[in-house]
C-alpha cells in the first residue's frame, strides 16, 4: 500500500482547502487478480469454456481510506472502495463507483468504532475470516453464495458498532434504515455478530437479516428486470446462480452463521456450518419457504514460507420448497513472488441431485453451479480450475 501525507494528496487529488492536521493521513491502495480459466459444463448446453478470469481469490479493486487524529484517542476515519473487472475495465457491484464499501465514522480505542455507510455485515467482518473463503476465495466458497460466505451482498445506508477487543472477545452490531416513508421496516437490514480468540483457536457466530420491499411493485430491480430483489433496498442480496436465484422475490433473507478455526504451526484447520432461509409473503413467487442448510470444512497447509496448499469441502442442502444436494471439494496452491505479487492454481468439482426451483418456477433437476461464479452447468456436475496472478499495490 502506498501512503501519502494528506495535506498533499488533497490538494493534488481532492482539492480540499485548509490545512491538514500533523497525524492525518490518506492511503490510496488496490490490488487486481487476473487468471486463465477452465469450466467443465459452464452452461445449460453443456458446453466446455476457456476465458480470462478477474477476481478468484480476492476481487479486483482500488480505494482510499484515511484518518484524522481529533485528539483525546478520538479519530475521523473513511474509506472509498471501487471495484472493477480487470478484462473490461467495467465498474463491478451493479456498475457503482465506490460499490466495495463507502463509508465515515468516529473510532476511538477504549470505546470502539461508529460508521456510516455502504459497509459490509457483521458475519462478512467476523465469520468469513475463519473460513476457507478467507484463503482461496470463490472457488472455495458457497454454491450459489445462499449465505453470503464470499460476500456477494453488501449493505447501503448502514450504521455500525465494533467494539473493542476484551480479552480476546469482540462484538459488532449493524442496522440499515430501509428509507421508505410510513413503512420503517420496508427493504431495512440488520445483523449481529461476536468472535473470541484465545491462543490458536479462534471462534465467530452471527445473525443477518435483509427485508426485501413491501410491495410487489416495489420489489422490480430498477437494474435488472429479472430480478425482484429491488434495488431500492439495502440490501445488495445473494442471487448469485440457479440455486437460489428464483427466490430473488422473497420478502426476507436470513442467515444464521458459525465458523471456528485452529492453527498449529503451518497447518490451519475450520470447519463452519449456516443456515439460510428464504421466506415468502404474498407478493412472492413462490409459496413454501426454502431452507439451505450448508457445512464445510477446509485444511491449509503453510509447505514454506512463500506457498499455500488447502483443500476445502463444502455440503449444501436446499429443503422446503426443494430437495436438492451439492458435494463441493476444492484444491488450491498460492505462490508468492514477493510480498505483493503471487501466483495460484486452484479448482474445484461440484456434483448435485435432487431438484431446484427454476427461475420461471418450474420445479427442474438440481444443476451444478461451482462456489459463487453463477455459471450453471446444465448438468449434475462442473469443474471448475483457474491458474491466475495477484498483484496487490
Amino acid at each position: 500500500m502506498k501512503r501519502i501525507a494528506l495535506s498533499t494528496f488533497s490538494l493534488a487529488l481532492l482539492g480540499a482547502a485548509g490545512a491538514a492536521h500533523a497525524q492525518s493521513s490518506v492511503t490510496l491502495y488496490g490490488l487486481i487478480d487476473e487468471s486463465i480459466q477452465y469450466v467443465y459444463h459452464a452452461d445449460s448446453a453443456n458446453n466446455h469454456l476457456f476465458q480470462t478470469y478477474a477476481g478468484n481469490l480476492q476481487g479486483d479493486r482500488w480505494g482510499l481510506k484515511g484518518t484524522e487524529d481529533l485528539g483525546g484517542g478520538l479519530k475521523a476515519i473513511f474509506q472509498l472502495e471501487n471495484g472493477f473487472d480487470v478484462n473490461t475495465g467495467k465498474l463491478n457491484q451493479g456498475g457503482r463507483l465506490f460499490g466495495r464499501q463507502a463509508y465515515v465514522g468516529l473510532t476511538q480505542d477504549q470505546y470502539g468504532t461508529v460508521t456510516l455507510g455502504r459497509q459490509y455485515d457483521p458475519l462478512v467482518d467476523m465469520v468469513q475470516p475463519l473460513t476457507a473463503d478467507n484463503y482461496f476465495g470463490s472457488t472455495f466458497t458457497t454454491p450459489g453464495d445462499v449465505d453470503n460466505n464470499d460476500n456477494s451482498s453488501r449493505t447501503n445506508s448502514a450504521i455500525k458498532y465494533v467494539s473493542p477487543v476484551w480479552s480476546g472477545f469482540q462484538i459488532e452490531g449493524m442496522y440499515a434504515f430501509g428509507g421508505v416513508a410510513g413503512s420503517t421496516g420496508a427493504g431495512q437490514t440488520w445483523s449481529g455478530a461476536a468472535t473470541y480468540s484465545v491462543g490458536p483457536f479462534s471462534f465467530a457466530a452471527g445473525y443477518l437479516r435483509m427485508e426485501n420491499a413491501n410491495t410487489a411493485a416495489g420489489r422490480v430491480s430498477t437494474t435488472n428486470p429479472l430480478s425482484h430483489w429491488s434495488s431500492s433496498v439495502t440490501s445488495d442480496g445473494t442471487f448469485d446462480s440457479a440455486i437460489n436465484g428464483a427466490y430473488s422475490s422473497a420478502k426476507s433473507v436470513d442467515i444464521t452463521s458459525t465458523a471456528a478455526q485452529y492453527v498449529t504451526g503451518p497447518f490451519t484447520f475450520n470447519i463452519r456450518y449456516s443456515f439460510a432461509q428464504y421466506k415468502p409473503d404474498g407478493f412472492s413467487l413462490f409459496q413454501n419457504q426454502e431452507k439451505f442448510h450448508v457445512a464445510g470444512g477446509y485444511a491449509g497447509y503453510q509447505l514454506t514460507p512463500a506457498m499455500l496448499i488447502g483443500l476445502g469441502y463444502i455440503y449444501t442442502h436446499g429443503a422446503g420448497d426443494t430437495s436438492a444436494t451439492y458435494h463441493q471439494g476444492s484444491l488450491g496452491a498460492d505462490y508468492l513472488l514477493s510480498k505483493r505479487t503471487d501466483l495460484y492454481l486452484i479448482g474445484a468439482y461440484q456434483h448435485a441431485n435432487g431438484t431446484q426451483r427454476a427461475l420461471d418456477g418450474s420445479h427442474v433437476t438440481a444443476d451444478a453451479s461451482v462456489g459463487s461464479y453463477g455459471l450453471t452447468a446444465g448438468s449434475s456436475s462442473q469443474v471448475i480450475v483457474s491458474l491466475g496472478i495477484r498483484h496487490k499495490f
